[in-house]
């Protein structure tokens, strides 16, 4: 819901941060696995309970995550290659639900019930439904000729929950582990309406004519 416009504010910084890290070594997709290795590292560290590790290594991870695009604009590469929009994409849902369970397996304990993994897994449900809806519109709109044209690799559809509010519900509950239940409970509900918008809209966009959507 924010990603359009912290994209605006944050372009100048992040380009800047690019430039400073522009190094031959230094490559986008580099910097899209060394996130989802973060990422994979604080689901690690959520599981067994160390929380303030968990949320630097996610912070990290995400801050990582939105250097790739800016560097490979840099470099002239415009919106990137499309293999690093598809390594981009597939770090941030593998590095996701990975967090996600990660935070279920340390806030549940040992031994736990269906009912106390419920809220976790009510979550990748919907992660799961959305993802399915915003990657299968991506695929079709650009057969199509409705692509939608942001600056990024894929035809990004807007929802409710984006990546910005991704970031922030993720790093809530590694701050207050105590109440993840209570959070992933809210957020999978976010996260179906979210789904259920992207359906929808996907769907009235498709059936639509293509110069509607350039």
């Amino acid at each position: 819901m924010f990603d359009a416009m912290l994209r605006r504010r944050l372009d100048g910084p992040l380009a800047s941060v690019a430039g400073r890290i522009d190094r031959s070594w230094v490559t986008p997709d580099r910097l899209t696995v060394a996130g989802l290795v973060l990422g994979l590292a604080s689901a690690a560290l959520a599981a067994g309970q160390m929380w303030g590790w968990a949320l630097l290594a996610w912070l990290i991870s995400r801050a990582l995550d939105g250097l790739d695009g800016p560097l490979a604009r840099r470099r002239g590469t415009g919106q990137g290659s499309p293999a690093g929009g598809f390594l981009d994409i597939t770090a941030d849902f593998v590095a996701y639900g990975a967090t996600v369970v990660g935070v279920a397996v340390g806030t549940t304990g040992t031994p736990a019930t269906l009912v106390d993994w419920l809220p976790f897994l009510a979550v990748l449900l919907a992660y799961y439904v959305n993802g399915t809806a915003f990657l299968a519109f991506s695929s079709i709109a650009e057969r199509t000729g409705h692509r939608i044209d942001d600056g990024r690799s894929l035809s990004f559809l807007g929802g409710i929950a984006e990546g910005a509010e991704t970031i922030l519900v993720h790093s809530l509950w590694l701050l207050v582990p105590a109440y993840a239940p209570q959070v992933a409970t809210v957020w999978a509900g976010v996260v179906g309406l979210s789904a259920a918008h992207r359906i929808i809209a996907g769907y009235r966009t498709l059936r639509g004519p293509a110069a509607a959507s350039s």
